[in-house]
């Protein structure tokens, strides 16, 4: 299916005449030009040329070598068909939006043609014209778009047929490209672990280079190289000390004793009774005589 669509990209870029170039151009490798010209029967300036209006889409890559005996350069083509594919794709979508368009102008308006000139002619134009041709006078007949509508919607159901080959096909080399991809990165990465380790090699052999050099001129000097030893260091085990889980000794709780309930004695206040003593006055003799006199005095009086 690739081949087909291959040749259509031909045809539409450069004409059904260079349509066998497609076969050649579908390679892995890189073609020469004159061995494109030897099989096409033509000549090296008609391949050129046809080679250059394909490049100039962005179709075919080209690599240039040296020929070491002529001293002149050869080019080697081949497709990019991945481009390829875009291409076809964007060609089959500007067809479908112009079919589309044109469908959708049919159904929506009536159109009058001419039978003697052919012309052909909207509503809106006709109904400036009179509906008469100007070319030849003759009256203007109404067009049945239904069949030419039939033939439209058929191609460009053709058309969305292509779509989905192309997709399926750009599906296919997409994954092509990101294989090629993967293996050219693992290449890399191979070729950079290749030159550290080189390089290693490089640095140790300088070294030793360096040590024997030494060793010569020690020996020429009647010094002793004293071999270094390698001492290796004894990795102290840790010893893992257990802990001692101590066991909570339980005390039995003793029963409660029951408490003796001491009353206090209160002491009762003893109630004194205070004596008061009646004083007696004392009279003195010499009073006693004037109160005597004070009382018959009053005595008296009365009387």
């Amino acid at each position: 299916m690739l081949d087909k669509l291959l040749r259509e990209i031909i045809v539409i870029t450069v004409g059904k005449p260079a349509e066998p170039i497609a076969d050649l151009l579908n390679s892995k490798k890189h073609v020469n030009e004159f061995n494109i010209a030897k099989k096409m029967e033509i000549t090296i300036n008609q391949t050129r040329n046809i080679l250059y209006k394909i490049s100039d889409h962005g179709l075919v890559s080209s690599e240039r070598k040296k020929d070491k005996k002529k001293g002149w350069y050869t080019y080697f083509w081949r497709f990019e068909i991945a481009k390829c594919l875009d291409f076809l794709k964007n060609k089959l979508l500007d067809g479908k939006a112009e079919y589309e368009k044109e469908i959708g102008k049919r159904k929506g308006q009536i159109y009058y043609a001419c039978d003697l000139c052919g012309v052909e002619q909207g509503e809106s134009e006709a109904l400036l014209m009179d509906f008469t041709c100007d070319e030849c006078g003759e009256l203007f007949e109404a067009v049945d778009n239904s069949k030419l509508i039939k033939e439209l919607e058929k191609n460009l159901t053709k058309i969305n047929e292509k779509l989905e080959l192309v997709e399926v096909e750009i599906g296919k080399e997409n994954k092509k490209l990101d294989h090629k991809k993967l293996l050219e990165f693992r290449k890399e990465e191979k070729e950079k672990l290749l030159k550290k380790e080189e390089a290693k090699k490089r640095r140790d052999e300088k070294r030793k280079e360096k040590l024997a050099e030494k060793a010569k001129a020690d020996k020429k000097s009647g010094k002793k190289v004293a071999k270094k030893k390698v001492v290796k260091k004894k990795v102290a085990k840790k010893k893992i000390v257990k802990k001692k889980v101590s066991k909570k000794k339980v005390t039995k709780k003793k029963p409660a004793v029951n408490k003796k309930i001491i009353k206090k004695k209160i002491a009762k206040k003893k109630i004194v009774k205070k004596v008061v003593k009646k004083t007696t006055k004392k009279v003195v003799p010499s009073k006693r005589k004037s109160l005597a006199a004070s009382f018959l005095k009053v005595g008296r009086k009365k009387k």
